[in-house]
C-alpha cells in the first residue's frame, strides 16, 4: 500500500503523522510512504531521516494525495485538504466531527472513508489513540493555567506553588479521565491545592462551590465522538473571582464551557467577564518532539494493520478499529456525531458493504 503523509497546515501544528522510523517499520512490511517536504521538521525528522528510512519525499501536498491509498496526519484536513479527497482513499487522523459540521459535510462528499484516532475503541473499553495526547494535555495545561495566572496575561497574579507563608494556587479540574488524571499529578507535583470532580460528582451545585476557590480550572470532560457537556454555563462565572483562568481541554469536542471559542497558538487567550479563557484545540502540537513519538508509538500498530490487510478488510475484522470510523463513502457511521449534527446514521459494517 502507498501512505501518504502530508504535512500539517493547521495554526501552529508542528507534529507529523508518521516518524522516520515509523516509515522504516512500513518500508520492511513492503509498503510504499510518500512525506510531503518539511513534513516532519519540527518534530526534529527531515527530510533525509526519512529517505534514509526508505520513504519518498514529495514537493507538495498535491503529490501525496494524489498518490496516496492511505492517509496519515494528525489533525483534522482542513478545507483545502478535504478538497483533495477521493472516493475510496483512506484517512486516518483525529477529526472531531460533532462540532464541525462543515468538515463532516465535505468529508461524506468525498466518498473518501474516514477514520478518527479519537474513537479507535479496546477491549478494555479505552481510547488508546486519545490517551497520548490527552496525557500531554493534561500535563500542558497546568503549565498553561500557571503562565495564565501571572498579572501580565491577565491572571490574578498568583504563583502556582505558592511561597514561604503564601498559600499556592488552587486548581479545579472538572474530569477524572486521562487529562484530568495527568492534570491533578502534575499540579500536586508543583505545590498546588487540587479538587478533582469526576462525572458523578460534577453536578452543577458542585461546581458553582468549587468554582468560588479556584485560582484556575481545567476543563477535561469527554463523550466519546460526541459534544462535550456543557459544565460551566456562562451565569457560574460569576462564581469565580476576577483572573481566574479556564483551561478547556475539550474544546476540540466543543468545548465543555459555555463561554468558550476556539482558539490557536497564535491567539491562544481571552478574557471574558473578568476571566481569562485558554480553549486551543490543538495543545499537544506546541510540543511536537514529544507528542509527535507518544502519538505514533500508539497509532502504528494500526497503520500497519490498515496498511497490511488492506483499510476496509481491516475495518471489517476489527470491531474496535471500525469504532473509529466516523464517515464511509458519503454516509455518516458514527452515532454519536451523527446526532450532534442531526444526519442520518449509517452502521459501520452496512457502508463498508459487510453487513
Amino acid at each position: 500500500m502507498l501512505i501518504g503523509v502530508p504535512r500539517e497546515i493547521k495554526v501552529h501544528e508542528y507534529r507529523v503523522g508518521l516518524t522516520p522510523e515509523s516509515a522504516h517499520a512500513l518500508r520492511l512490511r513492503g509498503h510504499e510512504v510518500l512525506v510531503e517536504t518539511g513534513a516532519g521538521a519540527a518534530a526534529g525528522a527531515a527530510d533525509d531521516d526519512y529517505r534514509a528510512a526508505g520513504a519518498r519525499v514529495a514537493a507538495g501536498a498535491a503529490e501525496v494525495f494524489e498518490r496516496a491509498e492511505l492517509i496519515v496526519k494528525v489533525k483534522e484536513p482542513l478545507a483545502a485538504e478535504r478538497a483533495r479527497l477521493r472516493r475510496g482513499q483512506a484517512l486516518f487522523t483525529y477529526l472531531h466531527l460533532a462540532p464541525d459540521a462543515a468538515q463532516t459535510r465535505e468529508l461524506a462528499a468525498s466518498g473518501a472513508i474516514a477514520i478518527a484516532y479519537e474513537t479507535v475503541s479496546s477491549p478494555d473499553g479505552r481510547l488508546p489513540l486519545l490517551a497520548p495526547m490527552s496525557e500531554v494535555a493534561g500535563r500542558m495545561a497546568v503549565q498553561v493555567a500557571a503562565h495564565y495566572l501571572e498579572r501580565p496575561q491577565g491572571g490574578r497574579g498568583v504563583l502556582f506553588s505558592g511561597a514561604s507563608g503564601v498559600a499556592a494556587a488552587r486548581l479545579l479540574v472538572l474530569g477524572g479521565g486521562v487529562v484530568g488524571s495527568n492534570a491533578a499529578r502534575l499540579a500536586r507535583a508543583m505545590g498546588a491545592e487540587v479538587t478533582l470532580l469526576g462525572r458523578g460528582e460534577a453536578t452543577p451545585e458542585r461546581i458553582t462551590r468549587e468554582l468560588g476557590g479556584a485560582d484556575a480550572v481545567v476543563g477535561a470532560a469527554l463523550v466519546p465522538g460526541g459534544l462535550a457537556p456543557k459544565l460551566v454555563t456562562r451565569a457560574m462565572l460569576k462564581a469565580l473571582r476576577p483572573g481566574a483562568v479556564l483551561i478547556d481541554v475539550s474544546i476540540d469536542q466543543g468545548g465543555c464551557f459555555e463561554t468558550s471559542r476556539v482558539t490557536t497558538h497564535a491567539d491562544p487567550a481571552f478574557v471574558l467577564e473578568g476571566i481569562v479563557h485558554y480553549c486551543v484545540a490543538n495543545m499537544p502540537g506546541a510540543v511536537p518532539r514529544t507528542s509527535t513519538y507518544a502519538l505514533n508509538h500508539a497509532t502504528l500498530p494500526y497503520v500497519i494493520a490498515l496498511a497490511d490487510r488492506g483499510v476496509e478488510a481491516a475495518l471489517r475484522a476489527d470491531s474496535f478499529l471500525r469504532d473509529g470510523l466516523n464517515v464511509c463513502r458519503g454516509a455518516i457511521t458514527r452515532r454519536e456525531v451523527a446526532q450532534a449534527l442531526g444526519l442520518p446514521f449509517t452502521e459501520a459494517l452496512a457502508a463498508l458493504g459487510g453487513g
